[in-house]
């Protein structure tokens, strides 16, 4: 992936409908390679939103269909997005392959993200088991949220940075191999201590109290809170804080968890202590989710739906979970019997972290093989 690639584009109405449209780019041209047309057949919109489109289209050299996110460029500004996405690589973050710009008649910039496609999203499989009226099959449960973890493990520990707006419709999901992968950096920022930021972001439901409170001087923690709404709700088979409003949404939330102590609110955000609420008692976590619910489960979702920011677990501790044992069995598979995706191919996401907590992560089996490649560096 070049940076700053020469761009050029066809003039596109913008207004037009994007499918049938075909959109060519050079790329490379630098350090003396030569340079490439590459052309793009839109096939059809996949999404839509304040941002612009995000559609499908297949590359007309290569074959190899693709999601481009076209959206308006203000020329004063560099786009945060891109900025963010060109420094990102690990296998559960979706990847940039290139960008590029087109211009319309009215002479509206826009940018274009050529970004690697997955067919599914976590909200349309939801969907799917909601329609057969099923529960998601524990083991897709700990599959995805495992790999939501380990995304937000690199982008917090490796990239320093936030998503703000982790939901279903945000995480990807390969329906062939469950290979899962955190998309839309819209939202996304690096988050310096001491800097403000804006409260108001992420999507309703999975929206932290601290946000809802106002903070605007949060940290990652609130992409943790979203990840363990995305766990419950995996697990309920509908949103575990379904607020109608910002107000309603911590109604919902103190259904669940009760009334905030003055410690917990000034842990949120310090200028809201002098706030009264009904007093309500917390909802036992068990009785949240049914019966049958392991009790690992349960205990996930509670260290993650925490008040307080910093007692909610990390990326990392989450996926070292107890939850997740059954995923470092070397004997599990996918209910077609196939094997699962790769979950222990960290990337620089362990470095920095206590041996125990990597100790917990790596399993023994992986450990083995590591040796083993160690001394046959040819072997698999």
């Amino acid at each position: 992936m070049a940076n700053d690639k020469e761009m050029s584009a066809p003039i596109m109405d913008g207004h037009d409908t994007v499918t049938g449209h075909i959109i060519s780019t050079t790329i490379g041209g630098k350090n003396g390679e030569p340079k490439q047309t590459v052309s793009y057949m839109a096939e059809r919109v996949v999404g839509t939103g304040s941002f612009g489109i995000v559609f499908q289209a297949k590359c007309l050299e290569t074959g190899e269909t693709v999601a481009i996110k076209k959206v308006l460029q203000d020329r004063r500004y560099k786009n945060r997005e891109l900025q963010l996405m060109r420094t990102m690589d690990h296998p559960n973050v979706v990847s940039l392959k290139h960008c590029f710009f087109s211009t319309t008649s009215k002479d509206e910039l826009f940018l274009n993200l050529v970004m690697e496609y997955v067919p599914e999203s976590m909200y349309r499989v939801l969907k799917h088991y909601s329609n057969i009226n099923q529960t998601m099959p524990l083991i897709y449960v700990k599959l995805y949220t495992y790999q939501i973890f380990r995304g937000l493990a690199y982008l917090h520990n490796v990239a320093g940075v936030c998503h703000r707006d982790l939901k279903p419709q945000n995480v990807l999901v390969d329906p062939l191999s469950h290979q899962v992968k955190i998309c839309d950096f819209g939202s996304a920022k690096v988050l310096v201590k001491g800097e403000a930021n804006i409260s108001y972001i992420c999507s309703r439901f999975y929206r932290a109290p601290e946000l809802i409170f106002g903070a605007t001087e949060y940290t990652s923690s609130i992409d943790i809170w979203s990840a363990g709404c995305v766990l419950a709700e995996l697990l309920l088979g509908q949103p575990l804080f379904p607020g109608e409003n910002a107000v309603d949404q911590l109604v919902e939330i103190i259904k669940v968890l009760g009334t905030p102590t003055r410690e917990e609110i000034r842990c949120m955000n310090p200028n809201y202590t002098d706030f009264r609420f009904p007093q309500i008692k917390a909802h036992p976590w068990h009785k949240v989710f049914h019966k049958r619910m392991p009790p690992e489960a349960i205990d996930l979702a509670s260290r993650l739906l925490q008040y307080s920011p910093s007692l909610r677990c990390t990326a990392l501790e989450a996926c070292a979970h107890s939850f997740f044992d059954e995923l470092r069995d070397p004997n599990t598979r996918l209910p077609n019997g196939r094997h699962l995706p790769q979950l222990f191919n960290f990337k620089q996401e362990l470095s920095g972290a206590h041996p125990d907590l990597i100790n917990r992560l790596v399993p023994d089996h992986i450990k083995r093989q590591m040796g083993i490649q160690l001394m046959h560096p040819t072997g698999t």
